[in-house]
């Protein structure tokens, strides 16, 4: 049974949720951030619990978790796609932190439940994604493949770790996540942004066409995923994605139409600006991101309960009142 567990980002959007979950089940929580993306406000709520005990470090340094006890590590800390970083940055910190965190788990014999992204499976035009799809990434040239590359590169680390050492772990392929506590910039996705523009009353941006389609997850779901994966046995040595039913795939297009008449009420004419690629430089996107959650369903009794409207609109009243409206 698990009784302990350490979270790295715990500030951030998934792991401020994951947090009050596994404090909700009675679990310790030791917290990792450095709050460069994650928020005060996110652990404001359980900052005073008996069970939570915070640490504010940069994983780059080791010894910020070299003390931290646990029998599960969640490594949820990292850095994204590089249109919000820098490639270098995305690759030298995500591999920085991920190896910090592999020697802290093989020296203290933690098993590691690492965060990657469905953006691994890249240009993979056969839909919908299995754990066991091919990797099908674009050229070296393009650097928003670094992020896919970073995580892609970071699953084969603790899968080679695991043989030559013996080290546990679990992968999750989070899809789309939102809701509370997400990140109100690009950070946190396009619907943070789309909600704050229909707010407003100003335009939305629209990356490129806006055809390309995503599948997105209420993070009550992503949690429970999560949460499953830490605390059950048929998890471990596997990787799982996490996200919601296939047929919730939506463009970004409609995503934003649909948001704007939630916010706005139904009939109301979105305001839309579509913005060039070329804005971003050399930039590439996917442009079908489609799950396969057969494999979670079965092995750990998984079911996402939120379809996009109704966790979309309880997203839409936590982001209303953050922003103060």
């Amino acid at each position: 049974m698990v009784e302990e567990v350490i979270v790295t980002g715990c500030a951030g959007f998934v792991g401020s949720n994951l947090t009050k979950r596994l404090l909700d089940a009675g679990i310790k929580v030791n917290g990792v951030d450095n709050f460069s993306y994650g928020e005060q406000r996110n652990i404001e709520p359980f900052k005073n619990h008996p069970n939570f005990k915070f640490t504010e470090g940069n994983l780059i340094d080791p010894s910020t978790i070299e003390n931290l006890s646990g029998q599960v590590l969640v490594h949820l800390a990292s850095q994204k796609i590089p249109r919000y970083s820098t490639a270098y940055r995305t690759l030298d910190e995500n591999y920085a932190m991920l190896k910090n965190v592999v020697n802290k788990c093989l020296k203290d014999k933690i098993r590691v439940v690492f965060a990657s992204t469905s953006d691994i499976y890249g240009k993979n035009p056969n839909i919908p994604f299995t754990e066991d799809s091919n990797i099908v990434l674009g050229p070296s040239l393009v650097k928003r493949w670094a992020y896919a590359l970073s995580k892609f590169y970071g699953e084969h680390l603790l899968i080679a770790n695991q043989e030559e050492f013996g080290l546990e772990y679990t992968i999750i392929r989070i899809f789309g996540s939102y809701g509370p506590n997400q990140n109100l910039t690009w950070w946190g996705g396009p619907q943070s942004l789309f909600i704050e523009r229909a707010f407003k009353n100003e335009e939305i941006e629209i990356h490129g066409d806006g055809l390309q389609t995503r599948t997105f997850t209420y993070v009550e779901d992503t949690v429970d995923g999560f949460f499953r994966a830490v605390t059950m046995k048929e998890a471990v040595n596997e990787i799982f994605n996490v996200a919601s039913e296939p047929d919730e795939e939506i463009t970004i297009l409609d995503l934003a139409k649909k948001i704007w008449q939630w916010v706005n009420g139904n009939g109301a004419e979105a305001k839309l600006k579509f913005i060039p690629y070329k804005t971003f430089g050399n930039y590439e996107d996917v442009r079908r991101r489609v799950p396969s959650i057969d494999k979670i369903k079965k092995e750990l009794n998984f079911k996402p309960k939120y379809n996009l409207e109704t966790g979309m609109k309880k997203t839409i009243v936590w982001q209303k009142e953050v922003m103060g409206l």
